[in-house]
């Protein structure tokens, strides 16, 4: 797998200049499905681009599983087909084991953070090794010592009377994201190995997977909590929820949709139905409305994609670490397909959004393109486009 990098290139903050605000400034595919030393730099907006079969969801996936582990998320869910995530070819060592690596770095108020997981797949499914390292020093390891057991033997920087703390975690766990449960905080070491830990879990656990489907979101929806979920299928809750709230960003909103959609829009609201359900409506001028499951498929994952970026986690079916002040916390947005079913129109405008929402710092978005959409990005401000070849 090739990995090249176009546009906007992130770079590392200095010591001086350390963000606030936790990001993942890299992905890491040591061996991961089609992907070996694959390492993907990640900006404030970034798109995979690439043709069928270059990996561009893979890498998605790969970011989401390791998201949903520093959730707690058990291993089993997050990768219900183990198999399909070795490397084609990878043979067994003599123990019959074949597994996958995979890791990512984390910028943020305690410097580049670095994860690196190892997992074994067959017989099996366990995490076999972690490592997380601040500056080049390990702060915490983990190895599998005896088979028969469902634990690993971890080891984290304690720079106490005893310099390192040693006790058995489960195996189907992160455990970086165990370690605020294990560590007192009452050394230097401990406190430097806890800042290390939630800095790499609050920025991975703030990601939300977007991808709209039109064919769920036509349907009216029963009134619930207004917080919008993976398929978008909720939007009409949402919007029910969202419209008063803000009416700046409703009107941004608009806009959006009227620089998108097939004929004018100048509203969107939400219409009561029988039984307590919902429907949305796009405003077409002179009193006059229409459903929106009267919309063309480009036009409902348009509209949802810019909700999603304009809203942002509040709005969002997404697990913040609320032990963390929402300044020190961002939400990086995942989208595969950004570009699916898309005209050049809205792709554009798409794009500029994107770009100006992800420049404030609070949002950043990492999505999947068609090779033709990364050419069109490459002369978009602010994106980071990754061309990736077989």
């Amino acid at each position: 797998m090739t990995v090249i990098t176009t546009g906007a290139t992130p770079t590392r903050t200095g010591a001086q200049a350390r963000p606030a605000r936790p990001f993942v400034s890299e992905l890491r595919l040591s061996a991961f499905a089609s992907y070996r030393r694959a390492a993907i730099p990640l900006g404030p907006f970034t798109l995979l681009a690439g043709a069928s079969g270059s990996g561009k969801t893979t890498a998605l996936r790969a970011y989401e599983a390791l998201a949903r582990l520093a959730s707690g998320d058990p291993l089993e869910a997050v990768f219900p087909d183990p198999g399909a995530w070795v490397p084609e070819r990878a043979g067994a060592d003599a123990q019959g084991r074949r597994g996958f690596r995979l890791g990512c770095t984390v910028e943020g108020p305690a410097g580049p953070v670095g994860l690196d997981l190892a997992v074994q797949a067959e017989p099996t499914l366990r995490i076999v090794g972690e490592r997380l390292a601040d500056g080049g020093e390990t702060l915490l390891t983990t190895a599998l010592r005896d088979p028969r057991r469902s634990a690993v033997q971890a080891a984290w920087h304690t720079a106490g009377t005893v310099p390192v703390t040693r006790a058995p975690f489960p195996d189907d766990r992160l455990g970086t994201a165990l370690l605020p449960l294990r560590v007192a905080g009452t050394t230097q070491g401990q406190l430097r190995v806890l800042a290390a830990a939630e800095q790499v879990v609050v920025a991975l656990r703030s990601a939300f997977a977007c991808d709209p489907q039109p064919q769920r979101m036509r349907a009216a929806v029963p009134v619930g909590e207004g917080r919008l979920r993976t398929a978008c299928d909720n939007l009409a809750d949402v919007l029910n929820r969202t419209h008063d709230q803000c009416a700046r960003r409703h009107a941004r909103l608009v806009a959006i949709a009227d620089a998108g959609c097939a004929g004018p829009v100048t509203g969107l609201t939400v219409e009561q139905l029988a039984g307590g359900a919902v429907q949305a409506r796009a405003g077409r001028g002179a009193g006059y409305s229409t459903p929106l499951r009267r919309l063309g498929d480009g036009e409902l994952r348009y509209l949802a994609f810019a909700l999603v970026l304009l809203t942002g986690p509040h709005a969002l079916v997404v697990d913040p670490a609320t032990e963390v002040p929402p300044a020190m916390q961002g939400l990086t947005v995942l989208a595969d397909g950004l570009d699916r079913s898309l005209d050049a129109r809205q792709t554009r405008e798409l794009l500029a959004l994107a770009s100006s929402i992800c420049a404030d710092g609070h949002i950043r978005l990492l999505g999947t393109v068609t090779e033709a959409t990364g050419a069109l990005a490459r002369g978009t401000a602010g994106v980071t486009v990754v061309d990736l070849a077989p």
